[in-house]
């Protein structure tokens, strides 16, 4: 009986990676520059793996000159775009028709001022006005860093797997602080160009750590002098895959340590964000009247999942 259920959990984790896909953060993204008397030229990249059509976009009281027809290149549908303003984009609205829940859009408009205006428009708030003085600081990539902290199945069930290996708050706080430390390190070298290691082999990488730590949960193991080591030396690995989504979608250069700042600022905030939910969930699951080994479901959840993730990414390789 015990083999059947060791089975069960096992089969479960790998349906799991099945029906949900570690995630990718594939924001869409609008950049544009200003030129001369109003005019306006950059990209918009929108997904490829998107549900449904690709989203359009819209200025109000602008012209809209030239388009060309969307390319693929990497994850995203590129196309080139030209807009002609009467004056300037500063103060008109700009409006998104068919973002999903799982697709933001990054906006970032450099000015002839030097400025840049950084924005994020969701299903929920698909249009905004740009305001007249725009801000200094990019403070939406805070919020893209804890959506891709909470949407991302994998790190997500990293910092789950963590709250079994850890005794203690304050020795949580420091654990989840040094993973955050680390992945901060190799994605500020990766996206400085110092350090460079194939995206396929870096996720292929990281589900190994996930199936490391779903053994280490199984054996009931508690790192209680330092626990922070093991969240530090994961935390580089998963920083090249921060890397890697990040590259992607863009970073302005000319706020490039501002932008990995405010980034890194946002995933260690999603992480403590989530933290209380995960621990309520493992209480109530040992409560007499559910009487759960917490413990080997976890182990074999978390290795179900990371051993569908290994065996995908290997493939992709």
């Amino acid at each position: 009986m015990q083999h059947l259920t060791k089975f069960i959990l096992i089969f479960l984790g790998l349906l799991l990676g099945l029906l949900v896909q570690a995630h990718e953060m594939n924001p869409a993204r609008l950049s544009l520059e200003e030129g001369e008397n109003g005019s306006y030229s950059g990209t918009w990249m929108f997904p490829v793996n998107a549900v449904g059509l690709p989203a359009e976009v819209s200025f109000t009281d602008c012209q809209e000159e030239q388009r060309n027809f969307p390319e693929v290149k990497g994850k995203y549908l590129v196309s080139s775009i030209q807009i002609k303003c009467d004056e300037t984009l500063k103060g008109k609205e700009i409006a998104f028709k068919g973002l999903t829940r799982l697709t933001d859009a990054l906006v970032s408009i450099k000015f002839q001022d030097q400025t840049t205006f950084e924005g994020l428009a969701s299903i929920n708030s698909p249009k905004f006005d740009i305001p007249e003085e725009v801000s200094l600081y990019p403070t939406n990539y805070f919020w893209l860093g804890i959506e891709h902290l909470l949407s991302g199945i994998d790190h997500m069930l990293f910092v789950f797997g963590l709250l079994f290996l850890v005794s203690g708050t304050v020795n949580l706080v420091k654990t989840i602080t040094a993973f955050t430390i680390a992945h901060s390190i190799t994605l500020a070298l990766s996206v400085f160009d110092l350090v460079s290691v194939p995206q396929a082999s870096t996720e292929a990488f990281i589900a190994l750590t996930i199936i490391y730590l779903a053994l280490e949960v199984g054996d009931k193991h508690k790192y209680e002098s330092t626990p922070w080591l093991i969240a530090f030396g994961f935390g580089l690995l998963h920083g090249l895959g921060f890397a890697g989504a990040l590259s992607e979608i863009g970073i302005n250069n000319d706020s490039l340590l501002l932008s990995l700042l405010f980034f890194n600022i946002g995933i260690e905030a999603g992480q403590l964000l989530v933290l209380p939910f995960f621990g309520l969930a493992i209480y109530l699951l040992k409560i007499d009247r559910i009487k759960l080994e917490v413990n080997s479901f976890a182990s074999y959840l978390i290795g179900g999942l990371g051993t569908y993730w290994l065996i995908e990414r290997v493939l992709s390789i």
